[in-house]
């Protein structure tokens, strides 16, 4: 049984199978060509010591992928920004029937976000949604200032940093107000929020993880 398990190959199914006989020299070149790639590290010496030695295990490297590295993106520093003016409205720009539709779609988020605002509405949830929301395209209005001047100023807002509003009034008038010091009221379907700017200096998108105290506060 054992014969016929490891006999040889009949030359007909050698000659199909491309196979070359034992001991032949194109064998021998195939085996020797074979074991260099297998082994480019290897030298011809150690690679025939290792094959009358002991057996060869033939070990498949995968080459590594290098991943690419990821490229950081770029972004101006704050003085870049001011220096190429990223923030500033043009003259032509500052017109108040322009950003009028900005403040319909500010009312419509506002409504979206207070359920709805109904009559029965708290007021206490409103203010609670006012002080965390967008305030780009609101309408406000300076009700106290220790700068008599500012008082009466009404207006959209137009940018909101951290320490100042960007409003533009009736008149075509784009006024920098400062928040400190200052109070503003926002009146939306009729209902009356105050901001204390004192209390209030943070960027827009600082203010959603910001914890507001609900009771103003008398001071400016």
């Amino acid at each position: 049984m054992e014969g016929v398990l490891y006999s040889g190959l009949p030359r007909e199914a050698a000659k199909e199978l491309c196979l070359q006989p034992q001991g032949s020299e194109e064998a021998r070149a195939f085996v020797s060509a074979f074991l260099k790639r297998s082994m480019p590290k290897k030298k011809d010496e150690a690679i025939q010591d290792v094959l009358t030695r002991k057996a060869v295990v033939l070990e498949h490297h995968c080459r590594r992928r290098k991943k690419p590295k990821r490229r950081k993106t770029k972004t101006f520093t704050a003085k870049q920004r001011r220096e190429l003016g990223l923030f500033d409205i043009e003259p032509e720009q500052q017109r108040y029937e322009l950003f009028l539709p900005l403040h319909e779609l500010w009312k419509q988020y506002i409504r979206d976000l207070c359920y709805g605002l109904k009559p029965d509405a708290q007021p206490q949830m409103v203010q609670s949604k006012l002080l965390k929301a967008d305030l780009h395209g609101a309408v406000v209005t300076v009700t106290k200032s220790k700068c008599p001047s500012y008082v009466g100023i009404t207006g959209i807002i137009l940018q909101e940093f951290k320490h100042v509003f960007k409003i533009i009034t009736k008149d075509n008038k784009l006024k920098v107000v400062p928040k400190i010091n200052n109070v503003f009221s926002v009146e939306t379907d009729g209902f009356i929020s105050y901001i204390y700017g004192s209390k209030f200096q943070l960027r827009a998108s600082e203010r959603s993880a910001k914890k507001f105290k609900l009771k103003g506060t008398i001071d400016l």
